[in-house]
């Protein structure tokens, strides 16, 4: 019974920060299935159990999302690099399963001058 008494407090806490993030609470409302009342009251109680420091400044939020933009374009280089060396990885296995001119002539050569040492 504890555990689902604290999966509920984590809904409410997460519903009343989404609120205090700038959600509407109609949508929030619409979202989880309560009424608009009941989030204001889990705001107001999540105000008074975390007080005003729960919540991340805008500098934060900037902060954050400036990081994230640049782990993003990271993500995609590393994407297009790995990409790229899958591509060559593959064209490198279908020459090698290639048999190139060169080393057929090479071989049949090599063959003749062992026949030739041979007799």
């Amino acid at each position: 019974m504890r555990q689902r008494n604290n999966a509920f407090k984590d809904v409410r806490n997460k519903v009343a920060h989404e609120a205090l993030a700038g959600i509407k609470v109609g949508v929030l409302a619409r979202k989880y299935e309560v009424s608009p009342k009941t989030i204001r009251n889990w705001v107001k109680e999540f105000q008074d159990e975390f007080g005003a420091d729960a919540l991340p400044t805008i500098d934060e939020r900037i902060n954050d999302s400036k990081r994230l933009a640049e782990l993003e374009e990271k993500y995609n280089r590393a994407l297009k690099a790995l990409g790229e060396k899958e591509l060559e990885n593959e064209v490198l296995r279908e020459l090698v399963k290639k048999t190139s001119p060169a080393s057929v002539i090479d071989s049949t050569l090599h063959k003749r001058l062992l026949g030739r040492e041979t007799r």
